[in-house]
């Protein structure tokens, strides 16, 4: 009897234990799955677009300052003096032409010792005709003996004292003439009038400057280039100048500066400013002007991305660089160029890496981001949220 009870004991007992046995299984197991479904899914800090570093012709350029001048300037004053000044007929910044007339002074006084050294010409070639007329019947009366010598030589030396005079008096009387037409002052060339002293009523000496003129209008920038870069520079090349006021030129060099300053050892490069390129401020160049321009001196292969693709931090230029597992790293670049939106990169990034076309300031390293063509992310953005 006791035998048979203390079977089913230990029946119970191991049934027990099997049962808290496949109870603590199902209970780790039910944990492993729930940990499983709790576990948060990695998703992308941003939707971007890639970029390939491309290779092109980017333009080899030397940058330089320097002054707006006048090409030449021209020095109008009067030629006679002591006359005074009737009537100015231009002013500061009027564009002139060879030979206008620019003011006049009053010449009645000068007519009118013309007039007197004319009569005085009329006289001297009468006066030459009758001596002229008595040599001539000298010569005639030479053979015949009515006339000495001494009287025949008399009237020969008459004849060339009075063509003599003639001639001062005619010179006389064209000098009278020239200090008439003095009375007009007369632009020597084309250009703009960048200066003027002349005042109406005013009486100036012979020589006083009235004008000052731009010849031809034609400006210049003499742009300073240090003796280190001057070999870089020919007559011909090519330069792109931006003025103070904003305007944009384009220029051809002359020549060059055949000195050196010795305090600043740089020379000057006299540029011709052929036109006004396209801009808000064409034409307001003016002398006297500072402007910054560059020297183009042809074009290198270089190695570009696009300039949104470039991140600035803590001053240095980093560009986020795309890994087969869609993460991006930061890596730091050295740039050079920039043209049109595109940046050179001279070390630091191989030329078949892809990096994030733009939106990498939002970017840490290690992130992960989702790659998506250009043309998708533009059509998938919403009409209403404009592209910052």
């Amino acid at each position: 009897m006791n035998k048979i009870r203390r079977m089913p004991a230990r029946t119970l007992a191991i049934a027990a234990a099997a049962t808290l046995v496949a109870a603590g299984l199902f209970a780790v197991a039910g944990g492993s799955r729930a940990a499983e479904e709790k576990k948060p899914t990695a998703k992308p800090s941003l939707t971007v677009t890639s970029a390939v570093p491309r290779r092109v012709d980017l333009p080899v350029t030397l940058a330089a300052n320097g002054n707006i001048a006048a090409w030449q300037e021209a020095s109008v004053g009067a030629e006679t003096g002591g006359q005074r000044l009737t009537e100015v007929r231009v002013n500061v910044g009027d564009r002139v032409r060879k030979g206008q007339v620019l003011a006049t002074f009053a010449g009645d006084t000068l007519r009118a010792e013309a007039a007197q050294a004319r009569a005085a010409l009329a006289e001297a070639e009468a006066a030459a005709a009758e001596a002229a007329a008595n040599a001539e019947r000298a010569r005639g009366l030479a053979t015949t003996g009515a006339l000495s010598a001494a009287q025949i030589n008399q009237y020969l030396t008459a004849e060339k004292t009075a063509q003599a005079r003639v001639q001062a008096a005619r010179a006389s009387f064209d000098a009278q003439q020239v200090r008439v037409g003095q009375t007009q002052v007369l632009s020597p060339d084309d250009g703009i009038i960048s200066a003027r002293t002349a005042t109406v009523g005013a009486v100036v000496g012979s020589g006083t400057e009235l004008f000052r003129l731009i010849r031809q209008g034609r400006l210049e920038w003499r742009a300073e280039v240090t003796s280190t870069e001057l070999g870089r520079v020919r007559p011909g090349t090519r330069a792109e100048v931006t003025a103070a006021s904003g305007a944009r030129l384009e220029g051809k060099v002359r020549m060059i500066g055949p000195t050196v300053d010795p305090q600043t050892r740089a020379a000057l490069v006299y540029v011709d400013l052929v036109k006004a390129l396209p801009g808000p401020a064409e034409g307001s160049a003016r002398a006297g002007m500072f402007a910054r321009g560059e020297f183009e001196l042809g074009a290198s292969p270089a190695l570009t991305v696009p300039q949104q693709a470039v991140v600035l931090r803590e001053g240095f230029s980093y560009v986020m660089r795309l890994n087969p597992d869609g993460r991006v790293s930061q890596v730091k670049v050295q740039t050079g160029r920039l043209v049109n939106g595109q940046v050179e990169i001279t070390s630091g990034l191989p030329a078949d890496a892809r990096v994030v076309a733009s939106g990498g300031s939002f970017l840490n390293d290690g992130d992960l981001v989702r790659v998506v063509e250009a043309s998708a992310q533009a059509a998938a953005r919403p009409a209403s949220a404009p592209e910052r």
